[in-house]
């Protein structure tokens, strides 16, 4: 009994009123987008307190008190902020990851205080896949009932990566990381466009269908039997080549001519 009149004493000497109460929610929002964090409360009267903070250092952005609005300057939220002054609602627009965190509201009413913790998560869209043939797989034939096929995407956070058959799915990746690359394989069967590969957060979502005849045509050289990607990394690399070539010939001439600039001279 002792114990628990103590712990009593020190709840009201942290927080100043009695009953304390908690709640927590989870908000997923894209970049770019606006949410709204809302109080619950449909009037606030004059000797009501209203005060929103963010983040673990627990920063100040808006109070409202005694019917008065203060908005505390935080370069995140500049020119960001909505307050609702009848309700205490907060808003916050054009957003990107770095509000991403948690929100916390206290609100006093009758001397009793409630505080709310909203657990904001900001994601990036995310992009469509790419669906790509392993270059082993080129030199097969087209009477071969399957093949093996990758489905990647590039520098992604927080997605999950699946394969399905129609509506069903054979297998699954998920990561947490940021900027990471993602590949899932898949053994299909060649005659069978059922298959697609889908990456999705909790607020956005691409799908790539597979086509198997356009995936890798049955040719005498491989370097042209891949999709996109391939193509692309394969001409930006010979485009390097071609000017590490350059550089190097207009080097071997400066060097020539200053050679000969030199003997000439003695």
């Amino acid at each position: 009994m002792i114990h628990a009149v103590l712990f009593c004493s020190c709840c009201f000497l942290l927080d100043g009123v009695f009953g304390v109460e908690t709640d927590e929610i989870n908000v997923s929002v894209m970049e770019g987008d606006s949410f709204t964090l809302r109080t619950g409360l449909t009037d606030i009267q004059s000797d009501d307190e209203i005060e929103w903070r963010f983040g673990s250092s627990k920063t100040r952005i808006t109070r409202i008190a005694a019917g008065n609005v203060t908005e505390y300057d935080d370069e995140r939220f500049r020119d960001r902020l909505q307050l609702e002054r009848q309700t205490g609602d907060l808003t916050i627009t054009n957003v990107s990851n770095e509000h991403s965190g948690v929100y916390q509201l206290s609100i006093i009413i009758n001397n009793k205080k409630s505080i709310k913790r909203f657990v904001v998560i900001v994601y990036a869209p995310v992009p469509v896949p790419v669906i790509f043939s392993d270059v082993s797989q080129c030199s097969l034939s087209a009477e071969r009932s399957s093949r093996i096929v990758l489905c990647s995407v590039l520098n992604v956070s927080h997605v999950t990566l699946s394969w399905y058959k129609g509506i069903s799915v054979l297998s699954s990746i998920s990561v947490s990381d940021l900027s990471i690359s993602l590949s899932l394989p898949l053994e299909v069967e060649y005659q069978d466009n059922t298959y697609s590969c889908v990456i999705y957060n909790p607020v956005s979502n691409q799908t790539k269908h597979l086509d198997i005849s356009g995936l890798c045509q049955i040719c005498s050289d491989c370097n042209l039997c891949f999709d996109t990607p391939e193509a692309v990394i394969r001409l930006v690399v010979t485009a390097l080549m071609g000017v590490a070539a350059v550089v190097a010939v207009v080097l071997l001439v400066n060097d020539i001519r200053r050679v000969g600039r030199a003997q000439t001279n003695k």
